[in-house]
């Protein structure tokens, strides 16, 4: 009889990818849903790089690659870090994976032994704490308040640091909130950084291209060159070229972190797709126009579903620097009832009540570690959120 391992007990599935999968099967029973719970953009993938994977199969570039990366991807992202964010890499400190999960995995595999600890500032991706639990870490929980902007303040960052902590998982602009750091603001916590000399640094960039507002993306490494052998920039095509399928992610830093993330791949998934490989390389290299009119799209959703939902009664959202995610507090809601007599108790409870009540799928604010929240992803047709957005005015207005 098959019994799950003692670190798989460890954790729980993706609510994220959970609440994606009840939308779906909602809508297979013929019922009107709205799933708002995936962080993956409407948009298509651009046509040069489609063009650039298609090139790759008539050109048989279908076989094995080498373990993290083919020397043209690499040297792509070895321009890349240079050209965005002034950082210089060799060939041999970057590491290509699945996907960007993938490449945080990798690297808490590599480092982490069990009594490690990584501090985790919340609200947090729904996944970094499971993956240090699964690689035998302790993640070290650390708030950062809806009154600093969701942003990790640099006393609460030297309270969680301990002779154990390994690792800060740093991610701006954040998932699930939206809220994206100044480099003034990187600084005061990289300034704590350098009082210990224990603990590196992994800054998740993936949402680095989607801001708004004029606002100035920064990275820690380049914001604080001291702390550049402690830090593996992590990066990757999912969201600023709706690259979701294609899973491909990828960092760089020290060369002996990315030698053991090569040993890790070696003896688990092996390579990324090969055509992947030389579609990000496309991407990369290419034209990148289409992502400031994107972004003008997502601003102009952003704005709207933020109006609309401080409209709802009990529901304040603030309005967030970048990614596609608010993050609005559903504080209001809480211990009133619905008109089937259900009370709202917390912010999972007000979730499940909406996606049944309205069809309107978003998920609870407890799976990213602060409540009484939920989060809507942005990264939907215009009409779509508008109709959203309505259902969720209704659904706040018959709570009593």
């Amino acid at each position: 009889m098959f019994k799950q391992s003692n670190a798989l007990r460890r954790v729980k599935p993706s609510p994220t990818l959970a609440v994606t999968q009840l939308a779906r099967d909602l809508a297979r029973q013929g019922k009107d849903v709205i799933s708002l719970g995936a962080g993956e953009p409407d948009f298509d993938t651009p046509d040069y790089v489609k063009d650039a994977a298609a090139q790759a199969i008539r050109d048989g570039k279908t076989k094995y690659t080498p373990v993290d990366g083919i020397p043209e991807l690499k040297s792509a992202i070895v321009a890349k870090f240079k050209r965005d964010n002034d950082l210089d890499y060799s060939e041999n400190q970057i590491s290509v994976a699945p996907g960007g999960k993938a490449v945080i995995y990798n690297a808490l595999v590599a480092s982490l032994n069990p009594g490690d600890e990584v501090i985790v500032p919340a609200p947090y991706w729904v996944s970094y704490p499971d993956m240090v639990l699964l690689a035998g870490g302790e993640p070290v929980i650390a708030a950062a308040h809806a009154d600093d902007g969701f942003k990790l303040k640099p006393d609460i960052l030297e309270n969680a640091i301990t002779s154990r902590t390994k690792w800060l998982i740093f991610n701006s602009p954040s998932n699930p909130t939206g809220a994206a750091y100044t480099a003034d603001e990187i600084k005061e916590l990289t300034d704590v950084l350098l009082r210990h000399p224990n603990v590196m640094i992994m800054s998740d960039d993936m949402y680095e291209h989607i801001v708004y507002d004029g606002f100035q993306f920064a990275t820690p490494a380049s914001v604080e060159p001291k702390l550049y052998d402690r830090t593996l920039t992590i990066n990757g095509a999912s969201k600023a070229y709706a690259m979701t399928g294609w899973r491909i992610g990828y960092c760089g830093g020290p060369e002996p972190l990315i030698a053991a993330m090569r040993k890790v791949m070696s003896q688990s998934t092996s390579n990324a797709c090969s055509i992947s490989q030389w579609a990000v390389t496309a991407a990369l290299n290419g034209d990148h126009a289409f992502l400031q009119e994107r972004n003008a799209v997502f601003k102009e959703r952003r704005d709207m579903v933020v109006a609309m939902l401080n409209e709802a009664e009990g529901i304040e959202c603030a309005t967030p620097d970048g990614a596609f995610y608010v993050y609005p507090s559903c504080a209001g809601a809480i211990d009133k009832k619905t008109p089937a007599g259900v009370k709202i108790d917390n912010d999972e409870t007000f979730a499940r009540e909406l996606v049944d009540a309205e069809g309107v799928a978003v998920v609870f604010g407890a799976a990213f570690g602060l409540s009484p929240f939920f989060r809507i992803s942005y990264a939907a047709a215009t009409e779509q959120l508008r109709d959203a957005c309505v259902r969720i005015q209704r659904f706040c207005s018959s709570l009593s």
